[in-house]
């Protein structure tokens, strides 16, 4: 079946199972890399993506679920020429170690902040926690996140 995708601006038709998770179509049909495979149950927040604004878990959402929307990973966000605003502030504060979790981390920053601009640190933290990451760079994060949160204003 074809299944029609906005993805980062650009329209894609894709001959799949309208079943598929939509990470399987972004990682394996369109080769992006911002997304990852993390637990394959929306729990580590690694495939997120954004659809209207909100933060997305893609290994969970179907092809069908999202038919037609438009999607936006982490590739769609800037470019490594100009990065968008919180991509920026993540190269600032060194904010990445081994990059797994950084799809999830940076679009579900961005998701929330963009709804609440004015989030307290520990309303940013608690938004956070549902994003998994092992490498210990949670602080640099949190930094990252607040210098766009500040500089967003």
């Amino acid at each position: 079946m074809s299944i029609s995708l906005k993805v980062n601006g650009r329209m894609h038709s894709l001959d799949l199972d309208p079943d598929t998770p939509l990470l399987y179509a972004l990682s394996d049909d369109l080769a992006l890399n911002g997304p990852k495979f993390g637990c394959g149950l929306g729990q580590c927040g690694a495939c997120t993506v954004l659809i209207k604004g909100q933060a997305v878990r893609s290994c969970v959402t179907t092809l069908k679920a999202v038919s037609g929307a438009d999607v936006t990973t982490l590739e769609g966000l800037g470019t490594p020429e100009k990065p968008h605003p919180i991509q920026q502030a993540f190269i600032t504060e060194q904010a990445a170690q081994c990059g797994f979790c950084l799809n999830g981390v940076i679009l579900t920053a961005k998701a929330y902040l963009d709804r609440n601009p004015k989030a307290t640190d520990a309303q940013i933290q608690q938004a956070m926690s549902a994003v998994l990451c092992r490498c210990f760079t949670s602080s640099r994060m949190v930094r990252a996140i607040q210098r766009y949160a500040k500089e967003a204003k």
